[in-house]
């Protein structure tokens, strides 16, 4: 199954292999739904060539401030996302607030992370925590079972869950965004949850804009002491960016199989922050997106900026 989309990018001009030729006129993305993202003014970045040996099939990299896409490969093309589906998860379950709300771990939780072979942080049926403590476990180790739990208690159910993530990817204009699950787990095939570079790009700057959710995706990891309810936890952060390469700050790891390594990721070097998407890095080991990441933001930070 072959899924394909058409995002126009405002003022880019592409060559072969999606390379950025020149950036010229208003930047930012403008969508094919007419929805275009407002670009405040800024300096504007000088493009020259592109980032080499980045490996990943499909990605983007744009300026944080200025929405200034800098390069992309591939960046409006539909392609299975895995785990990049939590920043959704996490985003829904944030504008829904109350996040110190107690949530007890549902006894189906075990079979579900078994049957879908998902990473799990350990939760156990019958403990309770909040939902500000889950969103750690979701974000840091790309916890199924928080992602499971969230959407039980949110949804509630994951019908209903799923459907907000639908209704938050079309308020925002993600017109080639789908979801079939919290989790990007293959279910009920490993393309039904899909998006484009282009649009992962747009949903980590509306994320990256809560406190919250940016407070948890920058830190290496956290730690729960055993507490009236739960045992104790302690979470390391799966993205290999936060505390190797300088001046990372976020966001989130994918990977399947079928979509490879997945990250989105931002870094922030004195008033300059890049953020930016690769999809389908080799099944070489998890550090793979990390590497294409971080020879892009190399390139990235390299250009000059002009007033």
């Amino acid at each position: 199954m072959r899924l394909s989309a058409r995002l126009v990018i405002a003022g880019l001009t592409m060559v072969a292999g999606g390379s950025v030729a020149s950036c010229s006129g208003a930047p930012g993305l403008a969508y094919a739904s007419g929805a275009a993202r407002p670009s405040p003014a800024g300096p504007h970045i000088e493009v020259v060539g592109a980032p080499r040996g980045v490996k990943a099939k499909a990605g983007i990299l744009a300026d944080a401030a200025t929405g200034q896409v800098l390069w992309a490969k591939a960046g409006y093309a539909a392609r299975p996302i895995a785990s990049l589906t939590k920043v959704m998860t996490a985003l829904v379950v944030i504008r829904a607030g109350s996040l110190d709300r107690k949530i007890k771990i549902p006894k189906g939780v075990l079979n579900y992370v078994a049957y879908y072979s998902g990473n799990g942080a350990g939760l156990v049926p019958g403990q309770v925590l909040t939902a500000g403590e889950l969103l750690h476990a979701l974000l840091l180790v790309s916890a199924a079972d928080a992602a499971y739990t969230l959407a039980a208690s949110y949804g509630p159910g994951m019908d209903a869950f799923v459907a907000k993530m639908n209704a938050t990817a079309r308020q925002l204009g993600l017109t080639h965004t789908y979801f079939t699950s919290p989790d990007g787990l293959p279910y009920p095939t490993a393309y039904s949850t899909y998006s484009t570079p282009a649009e992962m790009l747009r949903l980590g700057e509306v994320a990256m804009r809560s406190p919250a959710f940016r407070s948890i995706v920058d830190e290496r990891f956290f730690s729960m002491k055993k507490g009236q309810g739960h045992g104790s936890y302690w979470w390391g952060n799966s993205n290999e960016l936060i505390g190797r390469y300088h001046g990372a700050v976020g966001i989130k790891t994918g990977f399947t199989v079928v979509a490879g390594h997945c990250l989105l990721f931002e870094a922030v070097r004195g008033r300059r922050a890049l953020i930016g998407v690769v999809l389908g890095s080799p099944l070489t080991g998890p550090g793979a997106g990390a590497q294409d990441a971080a020879r892009i933001l190399n390139w990235g930070f390299s250009l000059k900026q002009s007033a």
